[in-house]
């Protein structure tokens, strides 16, 4: 027999079954409304055939995408990665597909590519965080297209939240250092401009410090790029700032990374003359040596828990929790100890 080596569609399925495309449609679509042997019949054909279903055809029948979208500041973070593969397991589950999109922490982006992801039908979207334009999301609103913050608790327009309070979580490492009897501090920071959780992360960080007495200059408050090169020339531009440093608050674990890396070049030994502490709790913050004391985030149950929570709202659940708290909880590992006397 000759192997077809053009497209195999639903009329070839529906021949070699020999069933009426309906049949196999209401097999691939409504299962429920086919027998068991005859889904078995049919299936067994299609990977036989090789047929993948049309998938916009199943969204006319539907009246469905069956895709919800995410959209996050950068691919190159292991937090974001790690949470998405949950969220994409969860929506699988539920039959639904992901679409992923990335901003560079842009809003102008962030509100294009929301646009793209509407353009594709998606029936709902996870949000990182709450710096969208406002315009954008009045739009998901008046389309009511389903949506959720993740990553924090405060919300514009009363929405859904899956997170944690940034300003709260980054007071975990500061109150262990002040344990530890630091009081000459730097922070080392992501880009606040258009980035809520790095903004409320340094807010929470000299809130806490202010009620200590100890208020920090402008110039022991770094700003950079979630990059360990920058990270390492932030250290640097601390140190010079304020030789008298003896902590440094960084608002994620890449910048801890780079921080470490740094002291350790200029003969630091930490944490005996500089204690460290990060921010996410990422994999490879365990294995540094000395590893990492850091905040973790149960980023795997707040995706869970956003990808739940759109899913409901899809299928019109009443009542949703405006809120929904993820696990944070501080990681006292060997990057920080008690303050050295100078």
């Amino acid at each position: 027999m000759k192997k077809n080596t053009g497209a195999i569609t639903i009329d070839h399925v529906a021949s070699a079954a020999k069933v009426s495309t309906a049949t196999v449609s209401r097999a691939l679509n409504r299962p429920d409304t086919v027998s068991t042997a005859l889904k078995e019949k049919i299936h067994d054909v299609i990977k036989k055939l090789g047929y993948i279903p049309n998938a916009g055809a199943r969204s006319l029948m539907l009246k469905r995408s069956g895709t919800i979208g995410a959209i996050v500041p950068t691919l190159d973070n292991a937090i974001f990665a790690q949470g998405l593969a949950e969220f994409q397991k969860q929506l699988n589950q539920a039959g639904y597909q992901l679409l992923v999109a990335s901003t560079n922490y842009d809003p102008v982006i962030e509100t294009n590519q929301i646009n793209n992801l509407l353009a594709r039908g998606v029936e709902g979207i996870a949000l990182f965080g709450t710096s969208q334009e406002r315009e954008a999301l009045k739009l998901l609103k008046t389309r009511n297209i389903p949506y959720i913050h993740v990553g924090s608790l405060t919300t514009p327009f009363n929405g859904y939240a899956s997170g944690f309070d940034n300003r709260e979580a980054i007071k975990l490492g500061v109150r262990h250092l002040l344990e530890k009897g630091h009081k000459h501090f730097g922070i080392l920071t992501g880009i606040t401009h258009n980035n809520d959780r790095a903004k409320d992360r340094v807010a929470g960080a000299l809130e806490l410090l202010a009620e200590k007495k100890i208020h920090l200059k402008p110039e022991v408050i770094v700003e950079c790029h979630y990059e360990l090169h920058e990270a390492r020339l932030g250290l640097k531009k601390l140190l010079i700032s304020n030789p008298k440093i003896t902590a440094i608050i960084c608002g994620q674990d890449v910048l801890a990374l780079g921080a470490l890396l740094e002291a350790q070049n200029q003969g630091m030994k930490i944490p005996r003359d500089l204690s460290i502490v990060g921010f996410d709790d990422l994999e490879i913050s365990r294995h540094l040596l000395p590893s990492l004391t850091t905040i973790h985030i149960d980023a795997i149950g707040m995706w869970a828990q956003a990808a739940n929570h759109l899913i409901s709202q899809i299928n019109g659940v009443d009542n949703l929790p405006k809120k929904i708290k993820a696990n944070v909880n501080l990681v006292i590992r060997e990057s920080s100890a008690t303050a050295p006397k100078r």
